[in-house]
């Protein structure tokens, strides 16, 4: 019988430490009792600054996403056996958690790819895919369909991580980018909802608004590309505090006028949101635990990333405080219902092309 607690367990990915898993392992313990809707790997421990974080070496990878979905076999037969969703940042350039790993092909900016010809680019996004896959990855959180809208300040333009100031070209590469993806059974989330592009912040260190930068044309890609609803995809939402959205001026991951008011009732969409790091300081340093996890699902939030880069939770913890938060009445189970079935919707899509294969 599925639990009240696995239905929150879908709702969280989850960061931890070691490149190598057993019985005693607090990710294992997580997996194998209340279970997760995934985990998210990295290659560098932010609070260290060192590498080797979760990924090391191909067969290192390869034998820990073997125990991940190990350890999560038994929870994930309850919930009508849908996958683990093991997840990566692997947008190309300077956001790539492979960039290290021997044998893995250095990868291009989405600047860079924009300029590329369409062969050249379908080859660089096969190549980008095909390494996921063969990792046994299914989540990719990329592409970004924020506008490239400043060059030297903020962590979009300055990183290179924008096709372009053309929300055409950002659909019409963000669309080729998903695709490729998809034909190897790999989900993909557009970010920064409802646009970073503008921010000359960043929401990793504190509070950063767009209210007086941000173009209409930022929502464009949304528009556009969540009418395509077949495919596995999610949206990221971004920390950013954007007046002309919320009145209210709460950061996009907490407001319901931006994400269940413009995001599910304007644009329409019925997909996963998935709130960015619970743990940057733009919500740390400004909500607690509990009102934070309140106010985002009650936005529309229906899974939330606790990466465990510079502070530690555990995954028991996050589901207690969900968990009482709904028997007090602050989050009606309805909320629970309808994001667990999102998850369990976009993880039978991933199922559905694996088992095509």
């Amino acid at each position: 019988m599925i639990t009240l607690r696995n239905k929150i367990g879908q709702m969280l990915v989850m960061g931890f430490d070691g490149c190598d898993i057993h019985d005693k392992s607090p990710v294992a313990e997580w997996l194998s009792t209340d279970g997760l809707g995934g985990v998210l790997l990295f290659d560098q421990d932010a609070s260290t600054g060192l590498y080797g974080k979760n990924l090391k070496n191909p067969a290192q990878i390869k034998r820990l996403i073997h125990q991940l979905n190990y350890y999560s076999s038994e929870i994930n037969f309850k919930n009508n056996g849908v996958p683990l969703l093991i997840a990566i940042d692997y947008e190309g350039g300077a956001i790539d958690r492979l960039s290290r790993i021997e044998g893995c092909m250095p990868t291009m900016s989405a600047r860079s790819m924009a300029q590329l010809s369409p062969e050249d680019l379908q080859a660089e996004l096969t190549q980008m895919a095909f390494t996921l896959k063969s990792f046994g990855f299914n989540l990719n959180f990329a592409p970004v369909v924020d506008l490239h809208l400043q060059d030297e300040e903020g962590i979009i333009g300055s990183l290179q991580r924008s096709f372009s100031n053309n929300p055409e070209e950002v659909v019409r590469l963000a669309k080729k980018f998903v695709d490729t993806f998809y034909q190897y059974g790999i989900a993909c989330c557009y970010k920064h909802f409802p646009g970073h592009g503008s921010a000359l912040g960043d929401t990793h260190k504190d509070f950063v608004d767009v209210t007086v930068t941000f173009k209409k044309e930022e929502l464009t890609p949304y528009y556009r590309l969540l009418k395509d609803n077949y495919k596995p995809t999610m949206v990221m939402t971004a920390h950013v505090v954007n007046k002309q959205l919320d009145k209210q001026e709460l950061p996009a991951t907490l407001s319901p006028d931006i994400l269940t008011g413009l995001l599910r009732e304007t644009i329409g969409y019925d997909g996963v949101i998935i709130a960015d790091d619970l743990q940057m300081q733009a919500i740390t340093d400004h909500y607690s635990l509990e009102d934070a996890l309140c106010r985002t699902i009650n936005a529309g939030a229906d899974m939330i990333i606790f990466a465990n880069q510079i502070t530690k939770i555990t995954a028991p913890e996050v589901i207690e405080v969900i968990e009482r938060l709904v028997f007090e009445q602050k989050i009606e189970p309805q909320r629970i219902e309808d994001a667990y079935r999102r998850i369990i919707r976009l993880k039978q899509q991933i199922q559905c092309i694996e088992l095509v294969e």
